[in-house]
């Protein structure tokens, strides 16, 4: 559940980081970094240890440490209470503290390895796709790039079209689900669709099996419209 997971650094090179910071710090200590599959780690089987150094909202991670120890046997840890640093150049959507958090989201709109390159594609037309949930702000984002020039596919729309009277899927649509989707005046009634369709499964598949090559062929269409206008 950590935000952005997929930007999280591999463990080796976390550790291998941390490593170098704490020999920073203090060389003449020796460390052991370890790698936590649960919760508590060695935290709750190690007999070795004294001191557990926690932050106001981690006490209580720690005070279920001690909990666990007690119940292994293992007597309670110290617990060694710090202050966070503050991040003086957070943002307004940003943790107050140093966040590992906060640094993944400004990796966003970075690029993180240089693109492949691909001798099978052509140079041009340079097609982004834009995906995310409701609200994620491809509209927003397809907007901005529509200001710097960009030739911009709706999906969406394309979507609305291939259901039209004449559209492409418009028949096969009918056909398959019935003329109790349509509307006095011939135009399917996308409520009564989907209706018939959400939490089907087969039904759901049916539909898309229309209409999602023909939203395609016209994806394909826009593309070279766009690379004929340059």
């Amino acid at each position: 559940d950590k935000v952005l997971p997929e930007l999280i650094e591999p463990y080796e090179l976390r550790a291998a980081k941390l490593r170098e910071f704490l020999e920073d710090v203090k060389p003449s200590l020796c460390y052991d970094i370890v790698p936590l599959a649960d919760p508590f780690g060695p935290s709750i089987t190690d007999p070795d240890l004294q001191c557990l150094v926690v932050s106001e909202e981690t006490r209580r991670g720690g005070e279920a440490v001690n909990r666990k120890r007690l119940e292994n046997g293992l007597p309670e840890l110290a617990l060694h209470e710090i202050q966070l640093m503050k991040d003086p150049n957070r943002s307004q959507n940003e943790e107050e503290k140093i966040s590992s958090s906060s640094l993944r989201q400004r990796l966003l709109g970075t690029l993180l390895q240089p693109p492949r390159q691909n001798s099978a594609l052509p140079l041009r037309p340079y097609v982004i796709g834009l995906t995310g949930g409701t609200g994620s702000g491809k509209t927003s984002i397809a907007k901005l790039l529509g200001h710097l020039g960009a030739f911009v596919i709706d999906a969406d729309k394309l979507g609305h079209a291939v259901y039209v009277p004449g559209g492409p899927a418009y028949e096969r649509v009918v056909a398959a689900f019935g003329a109790e989707i349509l509307n006095e005046d011939g135009t399917i009634n996308r409520k009564v669709l989907g209706a018939k369709v959400f939490g089907k499964q087969e039904c759901l598949k049916s539909l898309t099996d229309i209409v999602w090559p023909e939203i395609a062929q016209m994806v394909k269409e826009r593309v070279r419209e766009a690379d004929a206008q340059g």
